[in-house]
C-alpha cells in the first residue's frame, strides 16, 4: 500500500497538465441533421454534436421542446441555417438564456428570392454546402484554438470529397436528355439544385411546407405538367404524398421515388450524411429521367 501512494501521486500531479479539450468535447447545437451531419464531419471527435430538429422531420413546422431549451441553454456553439429557415429559433434561444455565439452557415452566400422571401435551402447546391463547411470550420476553430488543426485537417478531407461529389453530379446529369430535366417534387426545396445543375423542379407548395395548394394551384400544375410532358414526380421524406400521387394519377408521369430535402434519414436509414442524401436523390433522378 505504502508503494502504491507515491504512484498515485504521481498520476495525480500529471492530471491537471492534460488539456481542458482532450477531456471535455465542445458542445455544440444545430438547429436540423444537414448542419449536424455538417459539423460532425469538421468538429471529429473533439466536438458534441446535438441537432434541435431530428431526422426526418421538418424544420419549417418544428415545434421546439423544454428540452430543446436545455441543449441550447448548454452549448458553447449554436450552428444555424438563416435566411428565414428557424422562425421559431429566437423565442426558444431567449428561453435557454443561452449566451453562446450563434454561426449561421449561409453567411456570404447569396440567396435566391422567391418573391420577397429568401429561399432558405442553400445546402441543395454543393458549392453552397462548402461555404457551410468552411463557415462551420471557422466557428469551431474560433470556438476552441486548441483544436484548431484538427478541425483544418477534417474540413479539408470532407471539402475534397464535395469536390467530387460536385463532379460526380454534374456528370450524371450529363446522362439525362435536356428536354426530360424537368420534375414535379413535393414543395419548393430544390432551387439551388435546379440552378447550379440544370433541372426544372416544378413543386405544388411554396418554399415553406406551412403553406398549403388551393385546388386552383393543383389544377394549374396539372395543366403545366401536360403541356410540358414532365416525365416523373417525386416524393419527399417528411410531406404527404397525396397530392403527388394525385398529380401522378391524372398526368401519367411516373413517381420516381423519394427525394430528400431539408432533412437526413436516421443513422440506420438510406440517407445518414449529406452526401449519402445527394447521391440517393441523383440516382433517384437518373432512375427516373435517363431513358
Amino acid at each position: 500500500m505504502k508503494r502504491l501512494i507515491p504512484i498515485l501521486s504521481l498520476l495525480l500531479a500529471l492530471l491537471p497538465s492534460i488539456p481542458a479539450s482532450a477531456q471535455t468535447k465542445l458542445n455544440v447545437v444545430t438547429s436540423f441533421s444537414i448542419l449536424a451531419d455538417f459539423a460532425r464531419q469538421v468538429g471529429g471527435d473533439k466536438v458534441s454534436v446535438a441537432s434541435l430538429v431530428g431526422p426526418d422531420s421538418d424544420v419549417h413546422v418544428y415545434t421546439p421542446t423544454p428540452h430543446d431549451a436545455k441543449d441550447v441553454g448548454a452549448a458553447r456553439l449554436l450552428i444555424v441555417n438563416g435566411l428565414g429557415l428557424e422562425g421559431w429559433l429566437p423565442r426558444l434561444q431567449q428561453a435557454s438564456g443561452s449566451k453562446a455565439p450563434i454561426v449561421t452557415a449561409t453567411q456570404g452566400i447569396s440567396p435566391r428570392k422567391r418573391g420577397s422571401d429568401a429561399d432558405p435551402h442553400a445546402w441543395q447546391s454543393v458549392g453552397n454546402a462548402m461555404v457551410y463547411v468552411k463557415n462551420i470550420r471557422d466557428a469551431l476553430m474560433a470556438a476552441d484554438p486548441a483544436d484548431a488543426d484538427a478541425f483544418k485537417a477534417n474540413a479539408d478531407r470532407y471539402l475534397a470529397e464535395l469536390v467530387t461529389l460536385d463532379r460526380d453530379v454534374r456528370s450524371e446529369i450529363e446522362k439525362i436528355p435536356p428536354e426530360r430535366r424537368k420534375v414535379i417534387s413535393t414543395h419548393d426545396a430544390f432551387g439551388y439544385f435546379a440552378d447550379a445543375y440544370g433541372i426544372a423542379f416544378i413543386a405544388p407548395l411554396g418554399v415553406s411546407t406551412e403553406t398549403e395548394p388551393s385546388a386552383r394551384d393543383v389544377a394549374e400544375i396539372i395543366a403545366q405538367v401536360r403541356k410540358a410532358r414532365i416525365p416523373a414526380v417525386f416524393l419527399e421524406n417528411f410531406n404527404d404524398d397525396r397530392l403527388v400521387g394525385r398529380i401522378a394519377a391524372e398526368t401519367g408521369a411516373k413517381i420516381g421515388g423519394t427525394l430528400y430535402s431539408d432533412a437526413l434519414s436516421a443513422e440506420n436509414g438510406p440517407v445518414p450524411t449529406y452526401i449519402a442524401m445527394v447521391r440517393h436523390n441523383i440516382r433517384a433522378l437518373t432512375g427516373a429521367l435517363v431513358r
